[in-house]
Protein backbone atom coordinates (compact mmCIF):
# COMPACT_ATOMS: atom_id res chain seq x y z
CA UNK A 1 0.00 0.00 0.00
CA UNK A 2 2.95 2.39 0.82
CA UNK A 3 4.15 2.42 -2.54
CA UNK A 4 1.77 3.85 -4.53
CA UNK A 5 0.80 6.29 -2.06
CA UNK A 6 4.47 7.77 -2.39
CA UNK A 7 3.65 10.27 -4.88
CA UNK A 8 0.44 11.51 -2.94
CA UNK A 9 3.23 11.63 -0.17
CA UNK A 10 5.66 13.51 -2.92
CA UNK A 11 3.31 16.22 -4.07
CA UNK A 12 2.25 17.03 -0.50
CA UNK A 13 6.08 17.52 0.48
CA UNK A 14 6.78 19.55 -2.75
CA UNK A 15 3.75 21.59 -2.18
CA UNK A 16 5.16 22.65 1.28
CA UNK A 17 8.42 23.29 0.20
CA UNK A 18 6.79 25.64 -3.13
CA UNK A 19 4.41 27.44 -0.42
CA UNK A 20 7.79 28.42 2.25
CA UNK A 21 9.29 29.61 -1.31
CA UNK A 22 6.50 31.73 -1.77
CA UNK A 23 6.21 33.41 1.47
CA UNK A 24 9.83 33.93 1.11
CA UNK A 25 9.60 35.84 -1.87
CA UNK A 26 6.66 37.95 -0.72
CA UNK A 27 8.32 39.06 2.60
CA UNK A 28 12.63 38.74 1.83
CA UNK A 29 13.30 39.91 5.14
CA UNK A 30 11.20 37.88 6.76
CA UNK A 31 13.28 34.54 8.00
CA UNK A 32 10.88 31.76 7.67
CA UNK A 33 12.12 28.96 10.57
CA UNK A 34 9.65 26.19 11.56
CA UNK A 35 7.98 27.01 14.88
CA UNK A 36 5.68 26.36 17.58
CA UNK A 37 3.85 27.74 19.43
CA UNK A 38 5.17 25.63 22.43
CA UNK A 39 9.02 25.59 22.62
CA UNK A 40 10.91 22.58 23.83
CA UNK A 41 15.06 22.25 23.91
CA UNK A 42 16.64 19.63 22.16
CA UNK A 43 17.01 18.00 25.70
CA UNK A 44 13.37 17.97 27.05
CA UNK A 45 12.13 16.27 23.38
CA UNK A 46 14.68 13.78 23.78
CA UNK A 47 13.56 12.79 27.45
CA UNK A 48 9.70 12.82 26.14
CA UNK A 49 11.10 10.09 24.12
CA UNK A 50 13.22 8.39 25.91
CA UNK A 51 10.11 7.76 28.23
CA UNK A 52 8.23 6.10 25.94
CA UNK A 53 10.40 3.59 25.21
CA UNK A 54 12.02 5.51 22.10
CA UNK A 55 15.85 4.87 21.61
CA UNK A 56 18.33 7.78 21.75
CA UNK A 57 21.46 8.63 22.35
CA UNK A 58 22.32 8.30 26.51
CA UNK A 59 22.66 12.09 27.82
CA UNK A 60 22.56 14.23 30.68
CA UNK A 61 22.33 17.73 31.04
CA UNK A 62 24.47 20.64 32.91
CA UNK A 63 24.09 24.12 33.86
CA UNK A 64 27.34 24.79 34.95
CA UNK A 65 31.25 23.81 33.63
CA UNK A 66 31.75 21.68 36.64
CA UNK A 67 28.30 19.94 36.22
CA UNK A 68 29.50 19.16 32.82
CA UNK A 69 32.36 17.38 33.48
CA UNK A 70 30.71 15.21 36.19
CA UNK A 71 28.35 14.54 33.64
CA UNK A 72 30.63 13.33 31.02
CA UNK A 73 32.53 11.07 33.74
CA UNK A 74 29.31 9.70 34.66
CA UNK A 75 28.39 8.59 30.97
CA UNK A 76 31.80 6.64 30.60
CA UNK A 77 30.94 6.86 26.66
CA UNK A 78 34.49 6.48 23.98
CA UNK A 79 33.15 9.72 22.22
CA UNK A 80 31.35 12.76 24.03
CA UNK A 81 29.32 15.39 22.08
CA UNK A 82 28.30 18.53 23.90
CA UNK A 83 25.43 20.45 22.38
CA UNK A 84 24.43 24.21 23.28
CA UNK A 85 20.89 24.20 24.40
CA UNK A 86 18.69 26.83 22.20
CA UNK A 87 15.83 26.43 19.94
CA UNK A 88 17.58 28.21 17.07
CA UNK A 89 18.73 25.70 14.11
CA UNK A 90 22.90 26.25 12.54
CA UNK A 91 24.10 25.76 15.96
CA UNK A 92 27.33 24.27 14.78
CA UNK A 93 28.22 26.80 12.74
CA UNK A 94 27.35 29.81 15.72
CA UNK A 95 29.70 31.66 17.14
CA UNK A 96 29.49 32.39 21.24
CA UNK A 97 30.69 35.98 22.24
CA UNK A 98 33.50 34.34 24.74
CA UNK A 99 35.05 33.79 20.95
CA UNK A 100 34.38 29.80 20.95
CA UNK A 101 33.22 28.79 17.61
CA UNK A 102 30.66 26.29 17.33
CA UNK A 103 27.69 25.25 19.78
CA UNK A 104 28.38 21.41 18.87
CA UNK A 105 31.43 19.44 19.58
CA UNK A 106 32.47 16.03 19.75
CA UNK A 107 35.51 14.73 22.20
CA UNK A 108 37.06 11.75 23.69
CA UNK A 109 37.92 13.69 27.11
CA UNK A 110 35.83 14.98 29.65
CA UNK A 111 38.56 17.51 30.89
CA UNK A 112 37.50 19.08 27.68
CA UNK A 113 33.87 18.89 27.91
CA UNK A 114 34.64 21.44 30.95
CA UNK A 115 36.42 23.60 29.19
CA UNK A 116 34.07 23.90 26.75
CA UNK A 117 30.99 24.28 28.90
CA UNK A 118 32.57 27.43 30.43
CA UNK A 119 32.86 28.68 26.92
CA UNK A 120 29.42 28.49 26.23
CA UNK A 121 27.19 28.16 29.40
CA UNK A 122 26.05 32.23 29.99
CA UNK A 123 27.54 33.28 26.94
CA UNK A 124 25.72 34.57 24.13
CA UNK A 125 25.86 31.80 20.80
CA UNK A 126 24.92 33.50 17.05
CA UNK A 127 23.17 31.60 14.72
CA UNK A 128 21.76 32.24 11.38
CA UNK A 129 18.34 32.04 13.14
CA UNK A 130 18.88 34.15 16.42
CA UNK A 131 18.60 37.79 16.83
CA UNK A 132 21.96 39.78 15.83
CA UNK A 133 23.23 39.50 19.50
CA UNK A 134 22.53 35.70 19.21
CA UNK A 135 21.15 33.72 22.49
CA UNK A 136 21.96 33.38 25.79
CA UNK A 137 22.98 29.56 26.79
CA UNK A 138 21.81 28.03 29.68
CA UNK A 139 22.41 24.81 29.58
CA UNK A 140 24.38 22.23 27.66
CA UNK A 141 23.37 19.00 26.74
CA UNK A 142 26.38 15.99 27.35
CA UNK A 143 25.61 13.10 25.09
CA UNK A 144 27.19 9.77 24.77
CA UNK A 145 28.33 10.20 20.79
CA UNK A 146 27.65 7.23 18.37
CA UNK A 147 28.22 6.67 14.71
CA UNK A 148 25.69 6.39 11.94
CA UNK A 149 26.37 3.92 9.41
CA UNK A 150 22.73 4.56 7.85
CA UNK A 151 20.56 7.59 8.02
CA UNK A 152 16.42 7.11 7.09
CA UNK A 153 13.86 9.67 7.41
CA UNK A 154 10.54 8.78 9.50
CA UNK A 155 7.57 11.38 10.32
CA UNK A 156 4.00 10.32 11.78
CA UNK A 157 1.51 13.60 11.50
CA UNK A 158 -1.54 14.19 11.01
CA UNK A 159 -3.02 14.50 7.40
CA UNK A 160 -6.36 15.88 6.79
CA UNK A 161 -7.33 14.35 3.58
CA UNK A 162 -6.94 11.30 5.25
CA UNK A 163 -8.81 12.33 8.57
CA UNK A 164 -5.95 10.38 10.46
CA UNK A 165 -2.15 9.79 11.14
CA UNK A 166 0.27 9.03 8.57
CA UNK A 167 3.09 7.60 8.32
CA UNK A 168 6.00 9.50 5.98
CA UNK A 169 9.41 7.99 5.45
CA UNK A 170 12.16 7.69 3.22
CA UNK A 171 15.22 6.00 3.13
CA UNK A 172 17.08 8.64 2.03
CA UNK A 173 17.51 10.55 5.72
CA UNK A 174 19.49 13.16 7.14
CA UNK A 175 18.70 16.03 4.46
CA UNK A 176 16.26 18.47 3.76
CA UNK A 177 13.18 15.97 3.05
CA UNK A 178 11.41 18.60 0.54
CA UNK A 179 14.53 18.24 -1.31
CA UNK A 180 13.92 14.47 -1.14
CA UNK A 181 10.22 15.23 -2.59
CA UNK A 182 11.54 16.88 -5.63
CA UNK A 183 13.84 15.09 -6.70
CA UNK A 184 13.28 11.61 -6.21
CA UNK A 185 9.89 11.63 -5.06
CA UNK A 186 9.96 7.63 -5.52
CA UNK A 187 11.81 7.13 -1.99
CA UNK A 188 8.88 8.93 -0.64
CA UNK A 189 6.87 5.95 1.30
CA UNK A 190 3.64 6.75 2.84
CA UNK A 191 1.10 4.88 4.66
CA UNK A 192 -2.39 5.90 6.40
CA UNK A 193 -3.17 4.78 9.74
CA UNK A 194 -6.73 3.92 11.26
CA UNK A 195 -6.58 6.05 14.42
CA UNK A 196 -9.42 3.39 16.09
CA UNK A 197 -7.26 0.37 15.11
CA UNK A 198 -3.85 1.68 15.76
CA UNK A 199 -0.95 0.52 14.00
CA UNK A 200 -0.71 -2.74 12.73
CA UNK A 201 2.54 -5.20 12.74
CA UNK A 202 2.52 -5.77 9.41
CA UNK A 203 2.70 -1.44 8.19
CA UNK A 204 5.59 -0.70 10.75
CA UNK A 205 7.54 -3.82 9.22
CA UNK A 206 6.98 -2.45 5.72
CA UNK A 207 7.52 0.80 6.13
CA UNK A 208 10.98 -0.75 8.11
CA UNK A 209 11.55 -2.67 5.08
CA UNK A 210 10.85 0.68 2.83
CA UNK A 211 13.44 2.92 5.02
CA UNK A 212 15.75 -0.13 3.86
CA UNK A 213 16.21 -1.29 7.13
CA UNK A 214 17.43 -5.11 6.85
CA UNK A 215 18.00 -8.53 8.78
CA UNK A 216 17.54 -8.20 12.56
CA UNK A 217 17.65 -4.29 12.20
CA UNK A 218 14.20 -4.69 10.21
CA UNK A 219 12.21 -5.70 13.18
CA UNK A 220 13.93 -3.29 15.35
CA UNK A 221 12.98 -0.30 13.52
CA UNK A 222 9.13 -1.64 13.16
CA UNK A 223 9.75 -1.98 17.06
CA UNK A 224 10.75 1.96 16.76
CA UNK A 225 8.09 2.98 14.79
CA UNK A 226 5.40 1.37 17.04
CA UNK A 227 6.95 3.11 19.99
CA UNK A 228 7.14 6.03 17.80
CA UNK A 229 3.38 5.58 16.98
CA UNK A 230 2.38 5.36 20.60
CA UNK A 231 4.33 8.70 21.90
CA UNK A 232 2.47 10.15 19.27
CA UNK A 233 -1.21 9.47 19.96
CA UNK A 234 0.25 9.51 24.46
CA UNK A 235 1.08 13.38 24.49
CA UNK A 236 -1.32 14.63 21.44
CA UNK A 237 1.31 15.11 19.01
CA UNK A 238 0.39 16.48 15.62
CA UNK A 239 3.81 15.48 14.08
CA UNK A 240 6.68 13.65 15.36
CA UNK A 241 9.94 14.00 12.80
CA UNK A 242 12.57 11.86 13.37
CA UNK A 243 15.45 13.19 10.95
CA UNK A 244 18.12 11.09 11.02
CA UNK A 245 16.29 7.95 12.13
CA UNK A 246 19.66 5.98 12.10
CA UNK A 247 21.23 2.89 12.70
CA UNK A 248 24.59 2.39 14.28
CA UNK A 249 27.95 0.04 13.08
CA UNK A 250 26.76 -1.55 16.09
CA UNK A 251 23.59 -2.57 14.74
CA UNK A 252 21.21 -0.49 16.63
CA UNK A 253 18.26 1.62 15.70
CA UNK A 254 18.49 5.30 17.24
CA UNK A 255 15.99 8.48 16.71
CA UNK A 256 19.34 10.59 16.46
CA UNK A 257 17.34 14.22 16.34
CA UNK A 258 14.01 14.59 16.20
CA UNK A 259 10.79 17.54 16.14
CA UNK A 260 7.83 17.15 18.02
CA UNK A 261 4.21 19.41 17.22
CA UNK A 262 1.83 19.64 19.61
CA UNK A 263 -1.98 20.33 19.67
CA UNK A 264 -2.41 23.14 21.48
CA UNK A 265 -5.69 22.33 22.15
CA UNK A 266 -5.03 19.65 24.26
CA UNK A 267 -3.39 21.27 26.88
CA UNK A 268 -5.30 20.91 29.92
CA UNK A 269 -4.58 17.13 29.89
CA UNK A 270 -0.65 17.67 28.65
CA UNK A 271 0.12 19.70 31.66
CA UNK A 272 3.45 18.44 32.46
CA UNK A 273 4.30 19.25 29.01
CA UNK A 274 3.42 22.52 28.49
CA UNK A 275 5.06 23.55 31.43
CA UNK A 276 7.95 23.27 29.68
CA UNK A 277 7.36 25.36 27.09
CA UNK A 278 10.64 27.84 26.56
CA UNK A 279 9.79 31.39 26.03
CA UNK A 280 13.26 33.08 27.26
CA UNK A 281 14.45 32.89 23.47
CA UNK A 282 11.03 34.39 21.96
CA UNK A 283 10.99 38.97 21.66
CA UNK A 284 9.45 40.40 24.80
CA UNK A 285 6.07 41.58 23.07
CA UNK A 286 5.34 37.29 21.97
CA UNK A 287 5.13 36.74 25.47
CA UNK A 288 2.98 39.73 26.32
CA UNK A 289 0.83 38.80 23.88
CA UNK A 290 0.54 34.93 25.06
CA UNK A 291 -0.59 36.79 28.38
CA UNK A 292 -3.97 37.48 26.71
CA UNK A 293 -4.22 34.52 24.35
CA UNK A 294 -2.93 36.75 21.45
CA UNK A 295 -0.18 35.29 19.14
CA UNK A 296 1.91 38.03 17.58
CA UNK A 297 4.57 37.95 14.64
CA UNK A 298 6.77 40.94 14.40
CA UNK A 299 7.46 41.95 10.92
CA UNK A 300 10.03 44.70 8.99
CA UNK A 301 7.07 47.17 7.63
CA UNK A 302 5.15 50.24 9.09
CA UNK A 303 1.78 49.03 8.87
CA UNK A 304 0.13 46.47 12.17
CA UNK A 305 -2.46 44.13 10.89
CA UNK A 306 -4.60 42.97 13.36
CA UNK A 307 -6.74 40.50 12.29
CA UNK A 308 -8.69 37.03 13.65
CA UNK A 309 -7.27 33.51 11.57
CA UNK A 310 -3.43 33.32 10.50
CA UNK A 311 -5.09 32.76 7.13
CA UNK A 312 -6.59 35.71 7.29
CA UNK A 313 -3.08 37.43 8.53
CA UNK A 314 -1.61 36.11 5.74
CA UNK A 315 -3.91 37.31 3.39
CA UNK A 316 -3.95 40.87 5.03
CA UNK A 317 -0.19 41.05 4.60
CA UNK A 318 -0.50 40.00 0.94
CA UNK A 319 -2.75 42.11 0.09
CA UNK A 320 -1.17 45.63 1.74
CA UNK A 321 2.30 44.27 0.24
CA UNK A 322 0.33 44.00 -3.37
CA UNK A 323 -0.73 47.57 -2.23
CA UNK A 324 2.78 49.56 -1.87
CA UNK A 325 2.96 49.01 2.05
CA UNK A 326 4.84 47.02 4.27
CA UNK A 327 3.67 44.61 7.26
CA UNK A 328 4.97 45.48 10.35
CA UNK A 329 3.46 42.76 12.04
CA UNK A 330 0.25 40.79 12.52
CA UNK A 331 -1.20 40.18 15.69
CA UNK A 332 -4.31 37.04 15.71
CA UNK A 333 -7.25 37.82 18.33
CA UNK A 334 -7.79 33.79 18.07
CA UNK A 335 -12.07 33.08 18.06
CA UNK A 336 -13.04 33.78 21.64
CA UNK A 337 -12.57 37.19 22.23
CA UNK A 338 -13.49 39.63 24.60
CA UNK A 339 -13.11 43.34 24.78
CA UNK A 340 -10.12 43.46 27.38
CA UNK A 341 -7.47 41.43 24.90
CA UNK A 342 -8.86 44.40 22.24
CA UNK A 343 -7.66 46.78 24.42
CA UNK A 344 -4.34 44.87 24.96
CA UNK A 345 -4.21 44.19 21.32
CA UNK A 346 -3.91 47.96 20.26
CA UNK A 347 -1.46 48.79 23.67
CA UNK A 348 1.20 46.31 21.86
CA UNK A 349 0.35 47.12 18.70
CA UNK A 350 0.90 51.09 19.56
CA UNK A 351 3.94 50.16 21.38
CA UNK A 352 6.14 49.12 18.51
CA UNK A 353 7.85 52.74 17.18
CA UNK A 354 7.56 51.22 13.55
CA UNK A 355 3.65 51.49 13.52
CA UNK A 356 3.11 54.34 11.15
CA UNK A 357 -0.73 52.59 11.14
CA UNK A 358 -3.03 50.37 11.97
CA UNK A 359 -5.55 47.61 9.70
CA UNK A 360 -8.03 46.39 11.31
CA UNK A 361 -9.25 43.36 9.29
CA UNK A 362 -11.97 40.90 11.58
CA UNK A 363 -14.00 38.44 9.92
CA UNK A 364 -16.69 38.10 12.91
CA UNK A 365 -17.71 33.98 12.00
CA UNK A 366 -16.87 32.98 16.03
CA UNK A 367 -16.03 36.56 16.75
CA UNK A 368 -18.65 39.32 17.54
CA UNK A 369 -17.76 42.51 16.10
CA UNK A 370 -19.70 44.28 18.19
CA UNK A 371 -17.30 43.30 20.77
CA UNK A 372 -14.00 44.11 18.12
CA UNK A 373 -15.77 47.77 18.02
CA UNK A 374 -16.19 48.30 21.94
CA UNK A 375 -12.79 47.43 22.36
CA UNK A 376 -11.47 49.78 19.79
CA UNK A 377 -13.16 52.79 20.40
CA UNK A 378 -11.83 51.87 24.41
CA UNK A 379 -8.44 51.38 23.37
CA UNK A 380 -8.73 54.69 21.26
CA UNK A 381 -10.20 56.92 23.88
CA UNK A 382 -7.55 55.50 26.74
CA UNK A 383 -4.73 55.09 24.79
CA UNK A 384 -5.11 58.21 22.91
CA UNK A 385 -4.26 56.39 19.76
CA UNK A 386 -1.69 58.60 17.77
CA UNK A 387 -1.55 56.93 14.17
CA UNK A 388 -3.90 56.54 11.20
CA UNK A 389 -6.76 53.45 11.91
CA UNK A 390 -8.20 51.71 9.08
CA UNK A 391 -11.19 49.09 9.90
CA UNK A 392 -12.63 46.99 7.97
CA UNK A 393 -15.24 44.36 9.65
CA UNK A 394 -17.44 41.87 8.01
CA UNK A 395 -20.00 38.88 9.12
CA UNK A 396 -21.84 38.50 12.79
CA UNK A 397 -23.38 41.65 14.40
CA UNK A 398 -21.86 44.27 11.47
CA UNK A 399 -24.06 46.87 11.65
CA UNK A 400 -24.40 47.58 15.43
CA UNK A 401 -19.96 47.75 15.11
CA UNK A 402 -20.37 50.00 12.55
CA UNK A 403 -23.36 51.85 14.14
CA UNK A 404 -20.48 52.08 17.41
CA UNK A 405 -17.90 53.31 15.28
CA UNK A 406 -19.43 55.62 13.87
CA UNK A 407 -21.17 57.31 16.83
CA UNK A 408 -17.58 57.35 18.49
CA UNK A 409 -16.98 60.19 16.86
CA UNK A 410 -13.32 59.43 16.66
CA UNK A 411 -10.93 59.85 13.88
CA UNK A 412 -11.83 55.92 13.14
CA UNK A 413 -11.46 54.78 8.84
CA UNK A 414 -13.65 52.62 7.85
CA UNK A 415 -13.45 50.54 5.00
CA UNK A 416 -15.75 48.48 2.56
CA UNK A 417 -14.20 45.15 2.08
CA UNK A 418 -9.95 44.11 1.98
CA UNK A 419 -8.94 45.99 -1.11
CA UNK A 420 -10.61 49.09 0.08
CA UNK A 421 -8.96 48.52 3.77
CA UNK A 422 -5.57 48.20 2.00
CA UNK A 423 -5.43 50.78 -0.56
CA UNK A 424 -6.50 53.41 2.42
CA UNK A 425 -4.22 52.21 5.39
CA UNK A 426 -1.12 52.29 2.78
CA UNK A 427 -2.09 55.89 1.60
CA UNK A 428 -2.51 57.11 5.60
CA UNK A 429 1.13 56.18 5.86
CA UNK A 430 2.40 57.63 2.13
CA UNK A 431 0.48 61.08 3.68
CA UNK A 432 2.73 61.07 6.58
Amino acid sequence: MAAPLAGQAGAVLRDLALRSARLRARFPAVQLTPRRWLNLQEYQSKKIMADHGVTVQRFLVADSANDALEAAQRLKAKEIVLKAQILAGGRGKGIFNSGLKGGVHLTKDPKTVEQLAKQMIGYNLSTKQTPKDGVTVKKVMVAEALDISRETYFAILMDRACNGPVMVGSPQGGVDIEEVAVTSPELIFKEEIDIFEGIKDHQALQMAKNLGFQGPLQQQAADQIKKLYNLFLEIDATQVEVNPFGETPEGQVVCFDAKINFDDNAEFRQREIFAMDDKSENEPIENEAAKYDLKYIGLDGNIACFVNGAGLAMATCDIISLNGGKPANFLDLGGGVKEAQVYQAFKLLTADPKVEAILVNIFGGIVNCAIIANGITKACQELELKVPLVVRLEGTNVQEAQRILSESGLPITSANDLEDAAKKAVASVAKK
